[in-house]
């Protein structure tokens, strides 16, 4: 079956996985064997002790990403899956931009920094690096601005994702199953 990339829809994913060796290979194997490509992802330590939360981005239609969904649940160390694209969610990322400067940019580009309220977390007398924690449209335009003057240096997170209010707490949602621990 042959799929209208037209129809493709940007889909925020998370998994909650034990911490085992291999788990994330296999879920992102998943991924590649179904023709996915993952625009980023995130993972670290849930709240559960041996339990890891994935966060990732892929493009697909809704009937693609249903399918790989439910064969991550196929998955042994996979313990609970929701997309949370079409959910009231928090989204954030953030960026490290090292930015080049000089006695007369960086005033410019500090008053940039305050605008957007991110940081100056480094500073040398030749560049600073510049902490931005927000949605990825806002670190979208932030990094434009930056540019001008110009960017020597970037790396950004990708987001990360939790639903708002209870909704996330008890994971009542299409895609989502309890954890057993």
């Amino acid at each position: 079956m042959t799929h209208d990339p037209s129809t493709f829809n940007k889909h925020t994913i998370i998994a909650w996985l034990e911490d085992k060796p291999g788990v994330l290979s296999r879920v992102l194997s998943l991924f590649r064997r179904r023709n996915f490509n993952i625009e980023n992802l995130s993972v670290g330590h849930s709240e559960t002790p041996g339990v890891s939360r994935l966060t990732f981005t892929v493009n697909g239609d809704d009937q693609m990403v249903e399918q790989a969904i439910k064969q991550l649940y196929k998955l042994v160390n996979v313990l609970r899956v929701e997309d949370v694209t079409e959910k009231p969610a928090v989204r954030r990322e953030m960026a490290l931009i090292r930015v080049k400067v000089d006695a007369k940019t960086r005033p410019e580009v500090m008053q940039l920094v305050d605008i957007y309220r991110a940081s100056i977390i480094d500073v040398s007398m030749d560049s600073l690096v510049v902490q931005a924690v927000g949605h990825e449209s806002r670190l979208d335009s932030l990094i434009d601005l930056l540019s001008n003057f110009p960017i020597t240096e970037m790396v950004r997170t990708g987001p990360v994702a939790m639903t708002r209010g209870a909704a996330g707490k008890n994971g009542n949602g299409k895609h989502a199953r309890r954890m057993a621990l």
